[in-house]
C-alpha cells in the first residue's frame, strides 16, 4: 500500500509543482486562483483575470458572463468601467504637461484656477491633488487638514485636475485623455460621456448575497458638469488588453521621461487600502507603492457603478496582474475580496519571487 502511494505521488508531483526558467520550484498559483474563483462563497467571481510575466501569459481565465441575462461569455476586448484606476491616467496627463513646462507641481492651484472661489486654492498645490494630501473633502467645504500633512482619498481633489488641464492645454480633459489613448494604441479606451454611445461597455451589476441586479447609472442623476469633474477620478473605460498595454508602456519608459516617472513613483505619505492588505503603503501620483514588502509591487484599484478592478505591476519580474469584474457588492466587507486574494496568491508564489 505504501509503495503504491509513493508511485502515485511521484506520478502527480510534476502536476503539483513546477519550475521557473532558473530551475526554482514555484507554487501552483494557477490552481489556487482556479479554486478561488470557482467557489460559490461568498459569491461567484464574475469577470476576467490576466497575468503575464515578461510579456508572456501565465494565467488567463474568464468566469461568469458579461451579460447575465443573455449568458454572454467574456472576451478580452470587453470594456469595463475602471473607476479609480482612472486616477493613474489623469496623473500621467498632468505629468506630461509638467514635462512641457506648462504645470508646476508645487505651485498653488490658484495659478491655474484664478476664478476658483475657495481660499484654500492659494495653499493647495497640484502635487497635493495628485498624492491625495490636499485635505479636500468637497469643493464647498474647508480642508480637513493642512495641505501636505495627512492623507485623504479625495475624488473632488482629482476632479480639479480637469479644469487645470483644460486651462493649460486649451483642450477638454476628454479630448486630452482620448488623444493619449489613441497615441498609445489603446483603441478601446475612452472617457465615458453621458448620453453618448459608449462602445463595448458591458453592463454592471449590483450584487447581494442572493442576486445580481443590473446597475442603473441614470439613477445617479449626474449632470454633464458634475460627471465631467468625476472623469479624472473614476470615469474612464478600458479593457484587459488596453490596460496591459498601459502598464507595459508606463513602466518601461514609453509614456513619461525617466525623471518624471520617478516623481510619479515617489511618495511622502502612506495609507492602508482594502485591496492592498493591512499594512500602510505609499501613495504616489495615482499609484499605490508597496516597497517595504518582500515583493515590491505597484498599482491601483477601482470600484463602484457596478464594477471592480485591480491592476498591479511587479517590477522585479515584469509581472502584470489585471482583474476586472462587472459585479459590485452591496456588502462593503466583500469589496475587493477576489482582487485581494488574487494579489496575495501571486505575490506569495514562486512566480513573483
Amino acid at each position: 500500500m505504501i509503495r503504491s502511494y509513493k508511485i502515485l505521488l511521484l506520478f502527480l508531483l510534476p502536476f503539483l509543482t513546477a519550475t521557473n526558467s532558473d530551475g526554482q520550484q514555484i507554487t501552483d498559483y494557477a490552481s489556487k486562483i482556479d479554486s478561488l474563483i470557482q467557489a460559490k462563497y461568498p459569491r461567484s467571481f464574475n469577470g476576467i483575470i490576466w497575468i503575464t510575466k515578461r510579456g508572456k501569459t501565465k494565467y488567463l481565465k474568464t468566469h461568469g458572463y458579461s451579460n447575465i441575462e443573455n449568458k454572454t461569455p467574456f472576451t478580452l476586448k470587453d470594456n469595463f468601467r475602471i473607476q479609480s484606476n482612472s486616477k493613474q491616467i489623469a496623473a500621467v496627463l498632468i505629468l506630461k504637461e509638467v514635462e512641457k513646462g506648462k504645470i508646476d507641481l508645487h505651485a498653488p492651484i490658484r495659478k491655474y484656477l484664478p476664478d476658483f472661489k475657495q481660499h484654500w486654492a492659494d495653499t493647495v498645490t497640484v502635487h497635493q491633488l495628485l498624492n491625495n494630501s490636499s485635505g479636500i473633502v468637497d469643493f464647498t467645504k474647508p480642508l480637513s487638514f493642512q495641505p501636505g500633512t495627512d492623507y485623504f482619498y479625495s475624488n473632488p481633489g482629482y476632479g480639479l485636475l480637469r479644469p487645470i488641464l483644460e486651462n493649460v492645454t486649451g483642450k477638454t480633459f476628454i479630448e486630452a485623455a482620448n488623444s493619449l489613448f489613441k497615441e498609445l494604441k489603446m483603441m478601446n479606451s475612452y472617457c465615458y460621456e453621458i448620453d453618448k454611445l459608449n462602445t463595448g461597455l458591458v453592463p454592471g451589476y449590483s450584487v447581494t448575497k442572493d442576486s445580481a441586479n443590473l446597475f442603473n447609472f441614470k439613477n445617479l442623476n449626474y449632470s454633464i458638469e458634475s460627471w465631467a469633474n468625476f472623469i479624472p477620478a473614476g470615469g474612464m473605460i478600458s479593457n484587459a488588453m488596453d490596460l496591459h498595454t498601459w502598464d507595459q508602456k508606463l513602466h518601461k519608459g514609453k509614456i513619461l521621461k525617466s525623471a518624471t516617472y520617478k516623481l510619479m513613483m515617489a511618495y511622502e505619505i502612506t495609507a492602508r487600502h482594502e485591496s492592498f492588505g493591512n499594512e500602510k503603503i505609499g501613495y504616489g501620483y495615482g499609484i499605490r507603492i508597496s516597497d517595504k514588502t518582500p515583493v515590491t509591487y505597484l498599482g491601483h484599484s477601482g470600484k463602484g457603478l457596478g464594477f471592480m478592478s485591480l491592476k498591479l505591476y511587479i517590477p522585479s519580474k515584469d509581472i502584470i496582474i489585471i482583474v476586472l469584474q462587472n459585479y459590485y457588492d452591496t456588502d462593503s466587507k466583500l469589496h475587493y475580496y477576489y482582487e485581494s486574494n488574487i494579489r496575495e496568491i501571486v505575490i506569495n508564489s514562486g512566480l513573483a519571487k
